[in-house]
């Protein structure tokens, strides 16, 4: 874990599913949260419930736009630093999924910018608050290397963010980079990549979490991880 007693990190997409569930269980931990949605009022709910555990700054805004990522970087410096940066803000695309013949080009270029840009954006911004050995993770999908049919657009901007991913691993050898597949969640998201199907098969975002905690307070090296075989690993190292 970072050395201070109250490690900061910024975490982008909070007000549903993953993004929250990490929140949730990071402000039980006793770190310090930046975090961001694009819905304020959501937003300023959970502010006012996790700011009952920990110091918690609520930045409402979209990651793809500059002003905002601006803003974010204003309270990463104001918070003293970054000990991690959880990119977890995705965009699917339509729904359903659309074959990539079909596929629009103008949202196609929305997916990329949200889920490729963005993520670096974000990073670009706030690189100047972020510590030695900050924890970066980019949260990415099995679709990024499985070819599934339909997936075209939301699979190759997660393969996109992967090797970038890996890149910055690379040219920062001072921050410690890791890109996570948290496997299939019951979320929003996922309920819209499959509509009209049930879902409540999928595990909770919750079970994912103890995999990132792992990854954000342990000492393991840059790369991929999947969530569920990580925490098989910690069981049974």
């Amino acid at each position: 874990m970072p050395d201070q007693l109250y490690p900061t990190v910024l975490i982008t997409g909070v007000t549903r599913g993953l993004g929250l569930a990490l929140a949730r269980a990071l402000a039980q931990r006793g770190w310090h949260l930046i975090i961001n949605g694009r819905t304020q009022s959501t937003l300023q709910t959970i502010h006012r419930e996790l700011s009952t555990l920990t110091q918690v700054t609520a930045v409402p805004g979209d990651v793809t736009d500059k002003a905002h990522r601006q803003a974010l970087a204003v309270a990463a410096q104001a918070a003293g630093g970054l000990d991690a940066v959880i990119n977890n803000a995705s965009y699917l695309g339509p729904s359903p999924q659309p074959n990539l013949l079909d596929y629009p080009l103008d949202t196609l270029a929305q997916v990329y910018q949200v889920n490729v840009i963005a993520p670096l954006a974000v990073l670009q911004s706030v690189r100047a608050q972020l510590k030695h050995g900050a924890r970066i993770i980019n949260i990415t999908s099995d679709a990024a290397v499985e070819a599934y049919p339909g997936w075209g657009g939301y699979g190759s901007s997660k393969a996109a963010l992967e090797h970038l991913s890996a890149i910055l691993a690379e040219e920062n050898p001072r921050l410690r980079v890791f890109w996570v597949d948290p496997g299939d969640m019951q979320t929003q998201m996922h309920q819209e990549a499959f509509p009209g199907e049930d879902i409540s098969d999928r595990p909770l975002p919750e079970t994912a979490v103890p995999a990132f905690v792992t990854l954000l307070e342990g000492d393991w090296p840059n790369g991929r991880y999947q969530a569920r075989e990580l925490l098989t690993e910690e069981r049974n190292p």
